[in-house]
């Protein structure tokens, strides 16, 4: 029997932390879905398809990411929903500081009491720990050079989309 497990985020845009986190699943489980989720809290920058695109694109760049990774997207139901469809029963989330252990643990519960899901958190390499999805669009919107924080593929989508 297979390990299926899934890394859940709003990637808007994916991170360098983000890659770290879905290479070192990769090496652990037998299959990862990282799966691009809506977060009715977040006002996106990018539409869903872009996002799941430059994950796509950013994996395919990295050759320390094995080929068992695949990226979907999941706007309807409850993430659990998405774990039992493709019979996954584990989530990994990225953990930076204990703000987000505080933010998760709830959710942890919970889908553990909905569906026997369990939670593995993952620390990131240091080098990452302080990046955000959040933080590298407030710099990308500025006009500020975020090429040490993301990937390839999207320093290249945001260089080109930048106003000028």
């Amino acid at each position: 029997m297979s390990k299926i497990a899934v890394v859940p985020g709003s990637f808007d845009p994916v991170t360098l932390g983000h890659l770290d986190v879905i290479r070192r699943t990769a090496k652990i489980f037998d299959e990862v879905h990282v799966l691009v989720v809506h977060n009715p809290g977040k006002d996106a920058m990018l539409p869903i398809s872009e996002r799941v695109g430059l994950i796509q694109k950013s994996i395919a760049e990295d050759s320390e990411i094995p080929s068992n990774v695949l990226v979907a997207s999941w706007s309807m139901g409850l993430l659990v929903d998405y774990c039992t469809e493709v019979g996954a029963n584990v989530l990994v989330k990225g953990i930076r500081s204990q703000i987000d252990v505080a933010y998760e643990t709830p959710m942890v519960l919970m889908n553990r009491s909905l569906a026997n899901v369990e939670t593995v958190f993952m620390l990131p390499d240091p080098a990452h720990a302080h990046v955000s999805s959040t933080l590298v669009r407030q710099v990308a919107s500025l006009g500020g050079d975020v090429t040490p924080y993301v990937p390839k593929a999207v320093a290249r989508f945001l260089d080109k989309t930048r106003p000028v």
